[in-house]
């Protein structure tokens, strides 16, 4: 089985899902579009995972990649059924790709927080085993507005109504971070634009208060990432058996 990763920035990868990959012997192709990379033939690969990234979704003027990746997120994921996570702008880009709306947040969220379980990510979808509330790390100004009816919520926050949601039986969205690792704080913070929404939101020092915060959680988070994987490990059976 190949995967498809793709990235639209140097410090915005896997993290420890690729330490998950390596331990199952899984292979995974990476393309990065922010340096020019392009998006491959789709066909030989049964799983896409697309990371975040400090580009907007509407931003195609600055980013004209946005809509060939637009594309082949739809193509995958409408035409071919085949598996998709997307983290962050990955679960906003699947929104729009599929028919929703993603908008600028009221409220934007940086910072470790807690979302909780809709009534349907209690009973399906990637969050079982998880705990109805638990931790992530959240690092966005920007959020999923809208969705089409073939979609279900799976989690929540008080300022962000579509934390997580589901695509059909396959395709799935995170707008939080669980594939944090110790190095993921201080790299985010070299990026401008994180710096800045990092400062704006949690004040002076900032960097130094989250990287504790990080790491007092980091066990339940990476725990909890852990969990996620496994649970998508059913879909992906079924499409290497087609």
């Amino acid at each position: 089985m190949k995967i498809l990763v793709i990235q639209h920035l140097p410090v915005e990868h896997p993290g420890i899902f690729r330490d998950l990959l390596r331990r199952d012997g899984l292979i995974w192709d990476t393309v990065e579009l922010d340096r020019g990379d392009q998006i491959p033939p789709l066909e030989s690969y049964a799983f896409m995972l697309v990371m975040g990234g400090p580009q907007d979704v509407w931003q195609e003027d600055q980013h004209p990649w946005l809509i060939t990746e637009k594309a082949a997120i739809r193509r995958f994921v409408v035409d071919m059924r085949r598996p998709y996570l997307g983290i962050c702008l990955g679960h906003q880009l699947l929104a729009e790709a599929i028919g929703g709306r993603v908008g600028v947040s009221l409220s934007p969220e940086v910072g470790v927080m807690t979302v909780e379980k809709t009534a349907s990510g209690r009973t399906q979808g990637i969050l079982e085993g998880l705990e109805d509330r638990f931790t992530v790390l959240q690092w966005h100004s920007a959020g999923v507005q809208a969705l089409p009816p073939d979609t279900r919520i799976l989690a929540q926050s008080e300022n962000c109504r579509v934390q997580a949601f589901q695509y059909r039986d396959h395709a799935f969205g995170l707008q939080f971070h669980i594939e944090i690792t110790d190095r993921t704080v201080p790299e985010w913070a070299a990026v401008p634009a994180y710096a800045q929404a990092l400062e704006k939101m949690m004040g002076a020092n900032a960097l130094g208060r989250l990287q504790t915060d990080v790491c007092a959680k980091l066990p339940s988070i990476n725990s909890n990432a852990e969990i996620i994987y496994q649970n998508l490990q059913p879909t992906l059976c079924e499409q290497i058996a087609l």
